[in-house]
């Protein structure tokens, strides 16, 4: 993963761009989340959350809980809890069963200790001020509570990288075009547990590999295409780009019969 830029950095943590075009609708998370079903081992992640919440009861916020998919397998799994959701995005939250609301992850409205548990689940880099978020996030928690999140590792989804870098080449006859907007690079998974250490004397790396096996490009296309609000960043013609990725693996999955992603995700359990 390239390190991001300072106008990267401004782009990824960005309020208007992240609430009128990112998360505007569930449309291009949808599409980034959809990934993994073709994913090998294939990791129940809402169920991994759950477990970890075994001993919480009371109230479980999920701060910037997007679509809601956390909420959702919580509310099946444990209906003694009370849940709420949190997001700075109001579309996003349109299609997510209440109760939500439009908070921001630096200045959470909620009383000090009053929550069992939090999950910030890959949320934390597009947060300006990560340290201020994860006081925020051990504030709000109960002193026996937990904190769950989740991230990448800096490798993560290489060959979708080097896919983008060698499409955009070709679309700018460079070569090897300019790298995407790195996401999550300023919150990996090889630098969350010093961030999160400063707030938790436990935080515990639950590593979650696997290997994404495509036959058909639809999925790896439309996660590309889920990059689109920060098309500007990209510094290549952005939909050209998309369709010669898809040429791209039209033609290697013609030849070796799949294209094939390495996953590097993992989430943090934190505890005092």
């Amino acid at each position: 993963m390239t390190e991001p830029s300072a106008a990267h950095e401004a782009a990824v943590t960005d309020r208007a761009r992240l609430t009128q075009s990112a998360y505007r609708s569930d449309r291009d998370l949808a599409a980034r989340q959809a990934l993994y079903r073709w994913q090998t081992p294939r990791y129940d992640l809402p169920g991994l959350v759950a477990e970890q919440l075994s001993g919480v009861r009371g109230r479980v916020v999920d701060v910037g809980c997007g679509n809601g998919t956390f909420l959702q397998r919580l509310r099946e799994d444990r209906p003694d809890l009370a849940l709420l959701g949190l997001d700075l995005s109001p579309g996003i939250l349109a299609g997510v069963p209440g109760p939500v609301a439009v908070a921001d992850a630096m200045r959470l409205p909620l009383a000090t200790g009053s929550v069992g548990a939090a999950l910030a689940m890959h949320m934390l880099y597009h947060v300006p001020e990560i340290p201020r978020a994860v006081r925020e996030l051990s504030r709000v928690v109960a002193r026996d509570g937990v904190v769950v999140a989740s991230t990448t590792r800096a490798r993560d989804k290489a060959e979708l990288e080097d896919l983008w870098q060698r499409a955009a080449g070709d679309v700018l006859g460079t070569g090897r075009g300019p790298a995407r907007i790195p996401l999550g690079a300023r919150f990996t998974l090889e630098q969350a547990p010093a961030l999160l250490g400063e707030e938790f004397g436990r935080v515990e790396t639950i590593e979650l590999p696997g290997t994404v096996t495509v036959r058909d490009p639809g999925p790896v296309v439309a996660h590309l295409a889920s990059y689109r609000a920060w098309a500007d960043q990209h510094d290549v013609p952005f939909e050209a780009t998309v369709e010669r990725a898809r040429t791209i693996l039209v033609d290697h999955i013609a030849r070796y019969g799949a294209f094939e992603v390495g996953c590097m995700a993992g989430i943090l359990v934190c505890r005092r």
